[in-house]
């Protein structure tokens, strides 16, 4: 029988506010087992850019990465973000090491190629996750923290989705061991309305995705978030939840199946 982990992607509103980021990791702290932790950091790395001139462009909720987008997401997510909730894990008396997928070789990825005239620039979309690499780091008793930046395996950086980065590490990780994947962020899970925090859906399945997805239930950012917890529960994670980030015990939030 398989080992239990459990893999919180906790995202870029959470990370921005001490409060709730204290909070989430305390829960992230209580959950039993083997653990890994992937984070966000958008709104930081938007903020940051702009103080250096820097304008951020975005294309259906997706960032375009030049250059100097890259060197900026880099110092941020790989940083700022990353050792700044390393940190705070070490606080809480959990041995954490924070990794870019350059690290170790743990995400490799391609840059993306331009599609319906979009070029996103230094945007990874990932080709494999090192799960030995990982089960390594894991087994000896700390505790992962993955930064959204790949590498090509040519020397190059790339900025790659946090929600992709989770869903992908799961996929890999679900090989070794029973994976539970929670999407932890500000809602307390799918909502048919959206002004509504209890309107949770507390299931959704591919049939339920497609009509909600027609009928404009679902749409924006939620969609390919949804699109990557389906790929993960087809790939043979155990449970992916939606939730909400004070949320993460696995008894709420939205369960895709």
């Amino acid at each position: 029988m398989k080992e239990k982990l459990t893999l919180v992607k906790v995202g870029g509103a959470i990370v921005e506010d001490e409060l709730q980021l204290a909070q989430l990791l305390n829960d992230f702290g209580a959950i039993e087992g083997r653990k890994v932790l992937v984070h966000g950091g958008g709104r930081r790395a938007t903020q940051v850019a702009s103080r250096l001139g820097i304008e951020s462009q975005m294309v259906n909720g997706r960032r375009i990465t030049d250059e100097q987008m890259l060197e900026v997401v880099t110092m941020v997510y790989g940083g700022l973000v990353n050792k700044h909730v390393v940190a705070m894990l070490q606080a809480r008396g959990i041995s954490a090491i924070g990794l870019t997928g350059a690290d170790g070789d743990v995400i490799r990825s391609h840059r993306r190629p331009v599609k319906d005239g979009v070029d996103y620039g230094f945007v990874g979309d990932v080709e494999k996750v090192g799960n030995t690499a990982l089960s390594h780091i894991i087994e000896q008793g700390m505790v992962p923290v993955l930064a959204p930046l790949t590498h090509d395996g040519k020397g190059n950086m790339l900025n790659t989705n946090a929600d992709t980065i989770a869903s992908e590490a799961a996929k890999a990780l679900a090989e070794i061991y029973d994976v539970t994947l929670i999407y932890s962020f500000e809602k307390k899970g799918v909502l048919r309305d959206p002004d509504d925090d209890d309107s949770v859906i507390t299931k959704i399945t591919h049939a339920d995705f497609e009509q909600y997805k027609a009928d404009g239930t679902i749409s924006g950012g939620m969609i390919p978030k949804i699109e990557n917890a389906l790929a993960a529960v087809d790939a043979g994670v155990s449970r992916v939840i939606i939730a909400l980030a004070t949320e993460i015990d696995g008894n709420h939030g939205t369960v895709i199946c």
